[in-house]
């Protein structure tokens, strides 16, 4: 069993945000922090103040996570970015929305002193003495504290206040880790006063000392337990009067963003469910009845359409079905009065089961084929234009011999470029064939194959359905936007940008196998269409070409859940060299290029270097951690905690290039390694020099951590190992609220056929088949054993008051 909360988050767009350059705009971009830990960073959109991004994220974050907050910043080439402003959303908050929240929100100000993060460590007691009670309060550690410090650190000390009274402890210099173990005692009046007040505050030598929290304790509980000890949670100041007024004057943000708390029973619970799924999967249509698939295709919301699909495929992949279920679909989708010419336009879970079925099965192809080609436009930097009410006149000559390009020119340098594009892409499609994956080229036979069955008189309508799904929802919208499907690390300018239109569109066209339909909406793409005409025909040959061998490869329609040997991430990373004997550390190099499969992390010399310089097994690894930054004056560093061939710990330091790429590595150790038994619980964020660790200046080396490992936080993405149980748990969590419009569907369904003559009375219908029943009796077996579960483990202790 297995709790985890998974937070999606789109950040779509900004709104009159305020100015910062010189120039009287911004260059901004959003960091995404969990409990004040960044998690991810939006590509920067160059000088505008109502910025585009449309960036989603998905990310397992462990239940007990307090808050989210964006900062929208100002990049500056030369100083530090700015800080714009934040959005700020609790835990609470999200629980209010269970369906997600959409719309904009208002950027507020930053306040230093609602900056807070970490957690205080605590024994309150009450003593009995000769001259009546007195309250102690032990204050033994503290952990991830804010960093106020240019050091990337903080100079922590305690003030404890009392009946108006304050006690101070020691100062700890350059910790975000300090330990004390120092100990306070107060008179406990008669009546006794309210509250405790622990603050924790940096110090400073010259200016004066910043805020990094409070806890606030309650003496009349305390009075009742005579005793209470554990990490509380540090808080803002909420005693300081707010002021509101820059709220809205900072620009908004257009979010979405929703979370699911889910806990994952053991598979064996689960089995009722997939089995009864597969079984209708391998059963077909069947006429004359409703099938289950058709009943779950009705009664999902078009909200959530693209979630059950997602979870549908990704279930069928594991296992080993995912192509009957999609010839399912096609055929339950064909059974539908339909014309030829608007096969799968539509939003159903046909359309969007195959569209997630490519993005999970097909995003190495995807780059492989348009990568050249995004790359070549994004270098190049060209201006392509064909429509005259947008084309910009230039001058074009070398130095002293300007002279104004023509309109007609322009555009007919435009449609050069844009031809030699769209022919680069259509060559390295057309050769893609033997690469394409063996189940997407199954699942495109079967489609091919039912349309050809459904309209023998219109041959012409199999390429389309085809192309349908891979030009229109699959080549083209990576096309437009390569950031989302991660082709490009940044967004396009608005030249590129253009371009990149452009090329999707003809693409579009040329799926369409009819350039003249294009031509008709848009007469300024005449000059194109012996490029289209000859490229739809190119795409005919390519679709004859992928749907014409069968693949017989064992194992190739299936999906591993865990591929032996397949590279699950692979790049060049900086090795920061430390007292150790490892054999990272015994490299002489200081860049490496480093591979995770699913069976070591390996390292060499340079990327395509067979012989490897080392590796590590996945068995052997501890944990995978960020480090702080003033460690190694880095915020990019990762730390991989190891046992050697000799049993001994030890750790290797690597450092990446953003804070984005240094995130994707700790998710994918962190995911290949999840069932490694012996994982910490506890590590040291700073390195151990001389003779101390540099985070809580412990002087015992294989002393236990002073930070909490954190192993279920990890970035979601369409390339992770497929987890059945998860697919089936949010299966049964759509499933089940989906009872009662399943039943009245089917009557409705029946009804509608001449199945069931006459009125029905309240509560009443024909018989249910026995898959639904077989469906409602899963779903409740699965509902007790929720129920049955036992308590979730407590948070750290909130605010008491």
């Amino acid at each position: 069993m297995a709790r985890r909360s998974v937070l999606s988050i789109r950040i779509v767009e900004g709104r009159n945000l305020p100015a910062k350059d010189i120039t009287g705009s911004s260059d901004p971009y959003c960091i995404v922090k969990i409990d004040n830990e960044a998690i991810v960073r939006t590509a920067t959109v160059w000088k505008t103040l109502s910025p585009f991004w449309g960036e989603e994220y998905e990310v397992q974050l462990h239940p007990t996570f307090h808050s989210i907050s964006i900062y929208v910043m100002d990049e500056d080439a030369l100083s530090r970015d700015d800080v714009i402003g934040k959005v700020c959303i609790t835990r609470t908050m999200l629980a209010e929305h269970p369906k997600g929240y959409s719309g904009w929100v208002s950027l507020s100000e930053v306040d230093p002193d609602e900056e807070v993060q970490g957690e205080i460590h605590l024994c309150v007691e009450l003593l009995e003495g000769e001259g009546g009670q007195r309250l102690r309060c032990t204050v033994l550690e503290a952990r991830d504290l804010a960093k106020k410090d240019r050091n990337g650190a903080s100079d922590p000390f305690v003030c404890v206040s009392y009946n108006g009274k304050t006690q101070e402890s020691t100062v700890v210099k350059k910790s975000c880790y300090p330990r004390w173990n120092e100990a306070f005692e107060f008179e406990l009046p008669d009546p006794p006063a309210e509250k405790l007040c622990v603050e924790v505050w940096d110090w400073d030598l010259v200016s004066k000392n910043d805020f990094l929290g409070k806890v606030v304790v309650s003496v009349q509980g305390l009075q009742a337990a005579g005793h209470q000890e554990g990490w509380f949670r540090l808080q803002p100041d909420t005693a300081k009067p707010r002021e509101d007024r820059r709220r809205g004057s900072l620009g908004s943000l257009q979010l979405q963003v929703r979370l699911r708390d889910e806990t994952v029973l053991p598979s064996c619970c689960y089995q009722p469910l997939v089995q009864l799924l597969c079984q209708e999967v391998k059963a077909g249509h069947q006429t004359g009845g409703v099938h289950l698939v058709t009943l779950l295709d009705e009664t999902t919301t078009a909200e959530s359409r693209q979630d059950v699909a997602v979870n549908l495929v990704k279930l069928f992949l594991g296992q080993g079905l995912v192509k009957e279920f999609l010839d399912l679909l096609f055929e339950l989708e064909l059974a539908k009065p339909c014309e030829p010419n608007t096969l799968f336009r539509s939003n159903s879970l046909a359309s969007k089961s195959m569209e997630s079925f490519l993005k999970v099965t097909g995003m190495q192809y995807l780059h492989a084929v348009l990568g050249p080609t995004i790359s070549r436009v994004f270098e190049e930097k060209k201006y392509v234009e064909l429509d005259p009410s947008k084309v910009e006149i230039k001058d074009v000559g070398c130095s002293g011999l300007h002279r104004v390009q023509t309109e007609s020119e322009v555009m007919e340098q435009g449609r050069q470029l844009l031809q030699s594009y769209l022919g680069e892409l259509l060559d390295a499609i057309g050769k893609s064939a033997p690469t394409c994956p063996p189940v997407i080229r199954a699942a495109f036979r079967q489609l091919f194959q039912r349309v050809g069955e459904r309209f023998p008189q219109h041959q012409h309508t199999q390429f389309v359905a085809v192309t349908s799904f891979l030009c229109l929802r699959f080549f083209s919208p990576a096309i437009m936007t390569p950031k989302l499907f991660h082709l490009r690390d940044t967004h396009a300018d608005a030249r590129t940008g253009r371009t990149l239109l452009l090329l999707a569109k003809a693409v579009q066209m040329v799926g369409n196998m009819e350039p003249a339909a294009g031509r008709a909406k848009e007469e300024w793409l005449a000059p194109l269409q012996p490029a289209l005409q000859h490229g739809a025909s190119r795409m005919r040959a390519f679709i004859t070409r992928l749907v014409g061998t069968e693949e017989e490869e064992e194992g190739g329609e299936g999906w591993p859940c865990a591929p032996r040997a397949a590279v699950v991430k692979e790049g060049l990373l900086f090795v920061h060299k430390t007292r150790g004997k490892g054999p990272l550390l015994a490299s002489a190099s200081k860049k490496l290029h480093f591979c995770l499969t699913g069976e070591a992390l390996s390292f060499a010399k340079s990327p395509g270097v067979e012989q490897r310089c080392g590796s590590i097994a996945l068995a052997n690894i501890r944990a995978a951690e960020r480090v702080e930054e003033k460690s190694f004056g880095s915020c990019h560093v990762m730390q991989v905690v190891y046992v050697d061939e000799a049993g001994q710990q030890e750790t290797a330091y690597l450092q990446c290039k953003c804070v984005n790429e240094l995130n994707q590595w700790l998710s994918a150790l962190r995911k290949v390694c999840g069932n490694n038994p012996q994982l910490l619980h506890a590590y040291h964020p700073g390195v151990f020099r001389g003779d101390k660790w540099s985070c809580c200046h412990q002087k015992d080396r294989t002393g236990p951590g002073c930070g909490q490992t954190r192993h279920s936080i990890t970035l979601q993405d369409w390339s992770d190992p497929l987890q059945p149980d998860v697919e089936a748990q949010r299966l049964f969590q759509h499933l089940h609220g989906l009872q009662e419009p399943l039943r009245e569907k089917y009557w409705q369904l029946m009804e509608a056929g001449g199945a069931h003559d006459g009125p029905r009375g309240c509560g009443e219908g024909p018989p249910l088949p026995l898959v639904l029943q077989r469906l409602f009796e899963a779903l409740q077996d699965l509902e007790r054993c929720h129920r049955q579960l036992p308590p979730a483990a407590p948070a750290p202790l909130e605010l008491q008051t």
